[in-house]
């Protein structure tokens, strides 16, 4: 739900730097005004797909693999810029010691959730276990493949943006950094352009393949999840009736409107909050936090799994060490618990804190809740 609430705001800001090519016109904007427009943007992609229709779904891969591309095509570029132009006035970063080793304070460990949930999403292979040829080496060297991209990518583009970027400047104010966090892939982009004497073709290319990315990932994000989880014949014991009903469109048309309601509504909060780049940076820490709790249910299972492997037989085992993977399962829910409850606190801005530490339980009782509704239904048709 936070992840949907979030792609609606995502769109408009790659829109308005396609139109205005600056990050100051859509953070000027009233939040109330860019909120509206973020909510009708919601009831919109909740309308298609209530109507059976994703005309933005092929456009999905395309613009995933388009987002990819251009991730690595800046990396390349940024490290070539300054033997093309000697000239472009770069910074030059401080690779010392003493730069390096990051300073432990309330700010590093209230961010460490960010870094889980960048490296999120790996689970989602997981299914696929035994479809993997001879799922226990092919499958950890996957992973580690996966991993080992990620890193990569992360530390090259540190360094490429390293060149572009005083850290001084970001960290000169917090209103500063919130607008680092909304507008500093396009300032990139937009940079770069500069460096090679094209303008701002390069910002304009990645703004529209972020919009498409954007609005085509919330149409999958309405109705993907509903359709894994409610087609489900072992979930839909736990889910109510109501939320099983389809219209003539095969759409699953009371959960989209349980979508409108929880992602509406976080929306709707957020237009207290004062400036539309504050609302992209408190999304963004928003999902660094929901986002990994669910892993916690996971690691929990994977727990509960091992306890009892007598019962199962599995192709694929990350140890045959029983203690081993008891501990590594342990080890991976205590440090997800402890950065989400870090992360979830905000230095001097208590309305992120109650957003961060409210919109979990809120989730979670939700999740309590339909089961104890179905159990109810069974029992009076009993």
């Amino acid at each position: 739900m936070t992840y949907i609430a979030s792609k609606g705001s995502g769109g408009l800001k790659a829109l308005s730097w396609m139109i205005f090519q600056d990050g100051t016109t859509y953070d000027t904007f009233p939040t109330l005004w860019v909120q509206l427009a973020t909510l009708l943007v919601l009831l919109f992609f909740c309308w298609v797909a209530s109507r059976g229709l994703n005309p933005l779904k092929k456009l999905a891969t395309i613009a995933g693999t388009s987002m990819f591309v251009m991730s690595i095509l800046y990396i390349l570029m940024m490290f070539a810029a300054p033997v093309i132009n000697p000239g472009g006035g770069y910074v030059t970063a401080d690779f010392s010691i003493g730069n390096l080793i990051p300073k432990f304070n309330v700010g590093y460990f209230t961010s460490l959730s960010i870094l889980v949930f960048a490296v999120g999403g790996c689970e989602k292979i997981s299914p696929y276990v035994n479809k993997v040829k001879d799922p226990s080496r092919g499958f950890p060297k996957g992973m580690i493949t996966l991993a080992v991209m990620v890193m990569v990518c992360a530390i090259l583009g540190t360094i490429a943006m390293s060149m572009m970027f005083d850290p001084a400047l970001i960290n000169e104010s917090g209103e500063s950094f919130n607008s680092y966090v909304s507008n500093g892939s396009y300032w990139a982009f937009e940079r770069l352009g500069e460096y090679y004497g094209v303008g701002n073709l390069l910002m304009i290319i990645y703004a529209a393949c972020n919009a498409i990315g954007q609005f085509s990932t919330l149409v999958l994000s309405i109705d993907a999840p509903l359709r894994m989880l409610l087609d489900n014949e072992d979930a839909r014991q736990f889910i109510p009736t109501k939320l099983l009903k389809k219209n003539k469109y095969d759409a699953y048309i009371n959960g989209i409107w349980m979508v409108v309601i929880l992602s509406g509504s976080i929306i709707l909060i957020q237009s207290l909050v004062p400036g539309a780049a504050s609302v992209l940076a408190q999304l963004n820490k928003l999902n660094s936090v929901t986002m990994p709790l669910r892993y916690l249910w996971v690691f929990a299972a994977y727990l509960a799994l091992r306890r009892s492997l007598d019962r199962f037989n599995p192709e694929y085992q990350f140890t045959k060490n029983n203690g081993l993977a008891l501990t590594a399962g342990v080890w991976c829910f205590i440090v997800t618990a402890a950065c989400c409850i870090l992360g979830m606190y905000v230095e001097g801005d208590l309305a992120s804190t109650l957003l961060n530490v409210i919109t979990p339980f809120v989730l979670t009782a939700l999740g309590l809740i339909l089961p104890i509704i179905k159990r109810r239904e069974v029992n009076s048709h009993v």
